[in-house]
């Protein structure tokens, strides 16, 4: 089912496939210039995989979604999505779902399983940030280069319209800001209950290595994580395969504990 849904006075765009009654729900949370759309084909190839059903959203502001109101984002702005993900999971009557967040929906699934340590059953986190690196600084500085210089704004366009400048700008400028530099959910992973896998590009160009180490070396219960030489900040994109194999292993294992 696609479809636009009010919630909290706003109209998000949700694709929910409930082709497996009465089995676990795969909840997608897309990066931060991401979408439903750009998706493409991964969920449901990864839901057909696992046997589950799947849903994903375009966050306020993104794709099909309303627009943000303003580009100026407040620190804590992950939080805050992590909140909103669990209004739109209890509106849609899914309990323990399976996440699998990318870059920013990686981090929002993060927080949201450590402030609601009951209410996933996993955790799939891909190139997600946990502190604030150089790297990732100097990829938003490339990314804003390139869309004053090249067809990158356009491209964007195709999937977030009307909306793209001011999502780009929350993106950018909340990331260069100088109070975001010292922003980082280290100190509440060891809340997490869940099992957790972390997948990230070992060339990732927007983070290090650091950030799945650190997250990892902080959650008490059962985890896994793979890094895939010769790949950047989009695993599902560049190696689909080795991430599916990789997800529906550590989900095999992992719902047995």
């Amino acid at each position: 089912m696609k479809e636009s849904i009010n919630l909290n006075g706003k109209n998000i765009y949700v694709e929910h496939h409930e082709n497996h009654p009465g089995q676990s729900t795969l909840v997608f949370l897309h990066d931060s210039l991401g979408s439903t759309e750009l998706w493409r084909d991964f969920p449901e190839k990864l839901a057909q995989k696992i046997g589950c059903n799947w849903l994903s959203y375009d966050r306020l502001g993104y794709g099909k979604s309303d627009a943000m109101p303003t580009h100026e984002r407040p620190v804590n702005y992950m939080e805050i999505e992590a909140e909103f993900l669990i209004d739109l999971l209890k509106k849609r009557n899914i309990e323990r779902p399976i996440v699998f967040g990318h870059c920013d929906g990686g981090t929002i699934a993060l927080w949201a399983a450590a402030k609601y340590p009951d209410y996933f059953s996993a955790i799939i986190v891909e190139a997600a940030h946990i502190f604030v690196e150089g790297i990732t600084l100097e990829g938003v500085r490339s990314a804003k280069e390139s869309y004053a210089t090249t067809n990158l704004k356009e491209r964007l366009e195709r999937y977030h319209g009307d909306n793209t400048d001011t999502l780009f700008n929350a993106w950018t400028e909340t990331w260069l800001r100088e109070d975001y530099r010292m922003w980082s959910i280290e100190s509440i992973l060891h809340t997490i209950e869940c099992p957790v896998l972390f997948i990230q590009g070992e060339k990732d160009e927007y983070g290090t290595l650091q950030q799945m180490h650190k997250t990892l070396d902080k959650i008490n219960p059962f985890t896994d994580h793979l890094i895939i030489p010769d790949v950047g900040h989009t695993p599902h994109k560049e190696k689909p395969d080795d991430v599916m194999q990789k997800t529906v292993e550590f989900l095999k294992s992992a719902l047995k504990q």
